[in-house]
């Protein structure tokens, strides 16, 4: 191989915010860590809801040029910059570096702070692995950080069987509590494998008929669903909004407010300790990521657009190397 080509890598950039058609393979400069850095050459990517509202939108607009998408990776660490004493190369790590900002996870290569990753699990493949850092930190942070989740609450988490809600339902669990979960009927035996205790099917069902008492409820859908799920849930209860900031919105929060249900929104952040707790708990064999398909990063186009078409359970991966 010669210089040049070592010095580049492949990723998907995205040529113009819109639709999945922007996204292109392109030819970059391979980056190279930084103090405290490590340089990971990527075997997975997960893709991720955040990813193609980025695409649609230029999300918060913290991205460098070019703007290359992608959170969550799982790889191999090739090199550590100066003073990043937590890996060395040869190391198996995954994580969602920089979240907010741009980590450029669809490419060959990232380089990113060390303490935003946290060694990969020897039980979970690169492609597992890739699909968990996002959701998993999401899911908890929501429920063990902000809801303090205890055994024996109560949890109603929508679109359970989801990238975010299944992973949710097992972090539930995990922590002891009693998981109800909507999800459309065919989901259903899928969830219980997962540990969820009861199951509504929201397209036969209405939640909130028949749903009380919840400790904490988990809205990664957005629109009207906080106002619906604000009857479900106990006074002095939880509702944790996840899809967009402004969420739950000025009318779910003076409901709330009346009941004294406290709300919010939670944007996840990278964590190491946090990453930590879900790598545990995978290793112990108490959560691990679906992956619904797997696509070769020149795909990324199409695992948009399948992802966007909100018809899968579990996760979508882009699979840079074997």
């Amino acid at each position: 191989m010669s210089a040049i080509a070592e010095k580049t890598m492949r990723a998907i950039t995205a040529t113009a915010w819109g639709g999945p058609d922007v996204l292109q393979e392109t030819t970059v400069a391979r980056p190279t860590p930084g103090p405290t850095e490590i340089l990971v050459a990527v075997h997975a990517a997960g893709v991720n809801p955040a990813d193609w509202k980025s695409r649609a939108s230029g999300g918060f607009g913290m991205w460098s040029d070019p703007p290359i998408l992608g959170y969550d990776i799982s790889g191999v660490v090739e090199t550590v910059g100066p003073g990043a004493s937590l890996f060395a190369p040869g190391d198996e790590v995954f994580g969602m570096p920089r979240f907010p900002e741009q980590a450029g996870g669809y490419a060959e290569y990232v380089a990113a702070p060390s303490r935003h990753f946290a060694p990969k699990p020897a039980t979970l493949a690169h492609v597992e692995a890739a699909a968990l850092p996002l959701v998993g930190l999401t899911a908890w942070q929501a429920l063990t950080e902000v809801a303090e989740l205890r055994a024996g609450q109560r949890v109603l988490i929508h679109a359970a069987a989801g990238g975010l809600g299944h992973i949710a339902v097992q972090i539930a669990k995990a922590r002891g509590a009693y998981v109800i979960g909507t999800a459309s009927a065919a989901k259903h035996d899928l969830l219980r494998s997962l540990g969820a205790d009861e199951l509504i099917d929201y397209t036969a069902v209405d939640f909130a008929e028949t749903v009380r008492d919840v400790d904490v409820a988990v809205d990664p859908i957005g629109g009207d669903y906080a106002l619906r799920s604000l009857p479900t849930i106990r006074a002095g209860g939880l509702m944790i909004s996840l899809n967009n900031p402004g969420e739950p919105g000025p009318q779910a929060e003076a409901a709330a407010r009346a009941r004294q249900i406290r709300t919010g929104f939670t944007l996840v952040e990278p964590d190491r300790a946090g990453m930590l707790a879900i790598a545990e708990l995978a290793s112990k064999g108490l959560l691990r990521p679906m992956v619904a398909q797997v696509f070769p990063l020149s795909e990324a186009q199409r695992a948009h657009e399948l992802g966007e078409s909100n018809r899968t359970a579990g996760k979508l991966v882009l699979q840079v190397r074997p």
